[in-house]
């Protein structure tokens, strides 16, 4: 243990051995000592020699550091120094600046050896396991070094956690920990694990990773909070930025409403700090980063809704509005508020009604604009109010119109300032960014706008005292024209720039101002003198814009001026400019190193101002007129006429296709009507269908009742002849009763002969629907004979049930008064008259059935016929429909008639039960029902034959 009390601080006995010597001994002891203590110390003496000794550390002791931490999972403490040595290892932190070799020299030790230790995936895998242990001396310098091998190889690392099982889960609950500096830690850890790794990005926001970093947040006091803050935002910047996933999820999370509270500042703003500053700057960031333009236009703007409604938008004005705000955070809320609003009419809407808090008070737009066209205010804030006022106007025609409307005569308002007198101001100043900045914003005021741009050219403007005034597009070209006083600018390219953008997005598809814009008789020599020149580099941007300007006069002219028609002016180029000369001078224009950069993203960013040169909407006009000018300057007289025949003969087929397009959608919508008429008819022929056959099913329920009724009156026919014969001991007649009931029982038979009919009739109208529905005139005259049956048969159910009635009331007559009453001879002879009657009735019915059937044949041949006449059709199923009702409104009151002759019939019961009990009273013997039924039997055969000889 000698060389370890030397290592310790113990002293020496003898020459001192070298570190490499020191450290392969400590190595030694690590993989062959048997005792954990022994190991211990070796490895607490590699961990104190490691960040003197990086390189012979690293290169003879990782691989046992790593066997430790497989081995010697059950002791903390050197599960801590291991890991500890392993991070001093492939860090390249120093706390004191090292030189720059030195620097870089660390930094190629750090990648080797993390290199080194991930080429082993298992030694990832490894510590991730470890990090599961809670004791802090392992988990927090477990976190450190996974977050060292992260900086040193990103990719690779990224790689083996996401294809480790649970690999973020275990990293995710690193901020659920109470202590703060492994929570922390953990912020860094994966702040390094989510750089560039869309996949990791989104398991992370998944693992509630923005709950737990927003409840992180309001826990340190928001935006007044230390770097913890800090760290979360550049947490949540990484899970956001360029992951449309990772945004919607936060959008439906509801999380964008809990960013409210970030932007509450007071009304004292002065002194904030730092950190106070850095951390509100990373805020408008993250709401940026939700509504930027690189974004799906259908993400942004749901985002844009949800921050107008739950105030956030409010908030970020009122810190626009605010005193005593940071200048680079008034610079960043207005860059933000710029995204917020961009293509959102309701936020649109909104920021143009609010006012600064100034007395009297004034639009908040103006007061903007104030700052734009003033060059004493900073760079950075001239291009965030520029960019907020683009934004404004990006797709907002009422906005639009506003702004111009405040330059038109009739609505200046001489004690008030106005955006639009703002813009004049800036437009012709003597500070060259102002005039760039004003023709830019009025550029957009215009953009895809052919109203604005006609209402413009009516506006008028005071030159001096006694000369009349001139439009606007007018003075524009005066300045342009003016070399002279434009040569003792400072930026004279700037200021040029800036007009001859102005004009061609003015003028563009508008060949209103394009006939103003050749009206003045020096514009059009102008032009060509610009091009035609051989100027400086500088210039040529100019010469490349003039061309498209006078090629802009070319493709938008309607020829309404004889002497600049197109051809007048195609000539007027070939023979001062030339064709091929002109189009190299209109391709300046793409080729300048700044428009590219201007191309890229809405936003003005520019390093100074001297590059602010091109306008990103601009860049988007040029790209779509370069070609279509080129072409036609390139175009001869002849092709032009070619195209334009071929134009006329397009426009003309198209015509003709467009005529064609509208009948076939007549006819579609036709077509659509008629189905979906088919459908309704359909549906309720099924439903009258369905109503037929449960009615079917009724009736045959009555029929069954019926039948059931039928037994129980033979029964009560053989109980009557012992009653009748019980009777006539007693002095009753039995030949009335007998009598009484055959007329029941006919009646009831007659009954159900009009019930089959009534069943055939509605068979018959099913049949009818089935095989199709007959025509509007056809259908009405056999329906009313269809009404009149029905009639019919009401008046024979009624007279039935009449004489159904006067029986009940003679047989409680007979059955009240049966001691004393005597047989009338002549009344068999009357209820056989009324059977015949109502025998030949029933025999008419069935010739008139015949009659409907064949009537049903007829109009099944004029099926054809029928269905040509859809209209009349429906109005047909609608009086059949309640022709319908009305039999089964008929079938109801048949019902309760039956329902009334079993009532009946259950007194008759009653009374002979009455009867029986009076015979036993008065001491008769009661048969049995077998000998009642022969001997029932046996009297129907004496009666019969009696009967025949009566009629002999």
């Amino acid at each position: 243990m000698n060389f370890l009390r030397g290592v310790m601080g113990g002293q020496p006995t003898g020459p001192q051995p070298t570190g490499a010597e020191t450290i392969q001994k400590l190595c030694d002891r690590v993989a062959s000592s048997t005792l954990l203590e022994d190991r211990r110390d070796a490895v607490r003496a590699l961990k104190s020699l490691s960040k003197k000794y990086r390189m012979e550390v690293g290169t003879m002791a990782m691989d046992h550091l790593v066997r430790i931490l497989q081995t010697d999972r059950s002791d903390t403490e050197i599960l801590g120094y291991a890991l500890d040595t392993l991070y001093n290892i492939v860090c390249n932190d120093e706390e004191e600046e090292p030189e720059e070799n030195q620097q870089k020299q660390d930094d190629d030790l750090g990648a080797l050896f993390t290199d080194k230790f991930v080429q082993e995936t298992e030694n990832v895998t490894l510590l991730l396991t470890l990090l599961e242990e809670f004791d802090f001396h392992v988990r927090w310098p477990g976190v450190k070094l996974l977050t060292a091998l992260l900086k040193n190889q990103c990719a690779q690392v990224q790689g083996i956690i996401l294809v480790s099982p649970m690999g973020v889960s275990r990293l995710m609950d690193l901020l659920a920990d109470s202590r703060e500096v492994i929570r922390n830690d953990g912020l860094l850890l994966l702040q390094q694990l989510t750089k560039g790794n869309a996949a990791i990005q989104k398991i992370v926001a998944f693992e509630n990773a923005f709950e737990r970093l927003l409840d992180i947040i309001t826990e340190e006091g928001s935006s007044d909070g230390g770097i913890v803050v800090e760290d979360c935002l550049l947490l949540l910047l990484n899970l956001l930025k360029n992951n449309s996933s990772n945004q919607n999820f936060f959008k439906e999370g509801s999380y964008i409403q809990k960013m409210k509270p970030w932007f509450e500042v007071g009304d004292d703003n002065s002194g904030w700090s730092a950190q106070k500053v850095t951390n509100l700057h990373l805020m408008l960031q993250l709401v940026r980063v939700m509504v930027s333009p690189v974004n799906s236009p259908g993400a942004t703007a749901s985002c844009q809704k949800a921050m107008f409604q739950c105030g956030l938008l409010q908030q970020l004005c009122t810190i626009l509005m605010a005193t005593g705000v940071p200048a680079d955070i008034l610079t960043e809320t207005i860059n933000t508020v710029s995204e917020v609003i961009r293509g959102s009419e309701v936020n649109q809407d909104y920021f143009a009604s609010v006012n600064a808090p100034s007395n009297p008070p004034r639009p908040a737009i103006v007061v903007l604009l104030m700052s734009m066209v003033n060059e004493r205010q900073p760079f950075v804030l001239r291009c965030a109010v520029l960019y907020c006022f683009q934004c404004f106007l990006y797709k907002n025609h009422k906005g639009q119109g506003e702004i111009v409307a405040t330059l038109l005569p009739s609505t200046i308002d001489a004690n008030s300032i106005s955006a639009g007198q703002l813009l004049c101001g800036g437009l012709f100043s003597a500070d060259s960014l102002s005039n760039w900045c004003a023709a830019v914003a009025l550029a957009h005021a215009l953009q895809d706008n052919l109203t604005q741009k006609e209402q413009l050219l009516r506006v008028q403007l005071a030159t001096s005292l006694g000369k009349p005034p001139v439009s606007l597009l007018q003075q524009c070209t005066n300045i342009l024209s003016q070399g002279d006083k434009l040569n003792r600018r400072g930026s004279r390219v700037q200021t040029k720039v800036g007009l001859l953008m102005l004009l061609c997005t003015w003028i563009s598809n508008c060949p209103i101002a394009v006939m103003h814009f050749l009206h003045n008789q020096d514009n059009v020599p102008f032009l060509t003198g610009q091009i035609s020149e051989n100027l400086g580099e500088d210039e040529r941007l100019v010469q490349g814009l003039c061309a498209l300007l006078l090629g802009i006069c070319i493709y938008y002219n309607d020829n309404s001026l004889e002497n600049y028609t197109k051809e007048k002016l195609k000539q007027l180029i070939e023979k001062r400019i030339g064709k091929e000369n002109f189009v190299e001078k209109l391709g300046f224009i793409t080729k300048h190193e700044l428009y590219s950069r201007a191309a890229q993203k809405p936003q003005p960013a520019f390093s100074t101002p001297e590059h602010m040169l091109f306008d990103h909407e601009f860049t988007k006009l040029v790209k779509e007129l370069e070609g279509m000018i080129t072409k036609a300057v390139l175009k001869s007289s002849e092709e032009e006429k070619k195209e334009e025949e071929v134009k006329k003969t397009l426009e003309q087929h198209d015509s003709i296709v467009t005529q064609y397009k509208e009948l076939i959608r007549e006819q579609d919508s036709q077509i659509k009507e008629l189905k979906e008429q088919v459908t309704l008819l359909t549906s309720q022929n099924e439903k009258m269908q369905s109503t037929v056959s449960q009615q079917l099913s009724q009736i045959q329920q009555h029929k069954d009742q019926y039948n059931i009724l039928k037994l129980k009156l033979g029964k009560d026919n053989q109980q009557t002849g012992n009653q009748a014969e019980a009777a006539h001991v007693n002095g009753l007649q039995p030949e009335e009763l007998n009598q009484l009931r055959e007329q029941l029982e006919e009646l009831q038979r007659q009954n159900q002969l009009l019930q089959t009919q009534l069943a055939e009739k509605d068979s018959l109208i099913t049949s009818m629907k089935a095989e199709g529905v007959p025509s509007a005139e056809g259908s009405t005259s056999e329906v009313t004979e269809l009404q009149r049956e029905v009639e019919l048969l009401k008046a024979e159910l009624q007279s039935q049930t009449a004489e159904i009635t006067q029986l009940q009331r003679e047989r409680q007559e007979l059955l009240k008064g049966s001691e004393t009453r005597a047989a009338v001879p002549g009344e068999n002879s009357l209820y056989t008259e009324k059977i015949a009657e109502l025998e030949s009735r029933l025999s008419a019915q069935t010739a008139e059935t015949q009659k409907f059937k064949g009537e049903v044949k007829t109009l099944l041949e004029s099926r054809e016929s029928m269905e040509k006449d859809l209209a009349s059709a429906t109005s047909t199923a609608a009086i059949m429909q309640a022709e319908k009702n009305k039999l089964q409104q008929e079938v109801q009151e048949s019902k309760k008639e039956q329902d009334d002759l079993l009532m009946l019939l259950a007194d008759q019961d009653q009374k002979i039960l009455s009867l029986k009990q009076r015979l036993k009273d008065l001491g008769e013997t009661i048969e049995d029902e077998d000998d009642l039924d022969s001997k029932d039997q046996f009297d129907d055969d004496d009666e019969e034959e009696e009967e025949e000889e009566c009629d002999e």
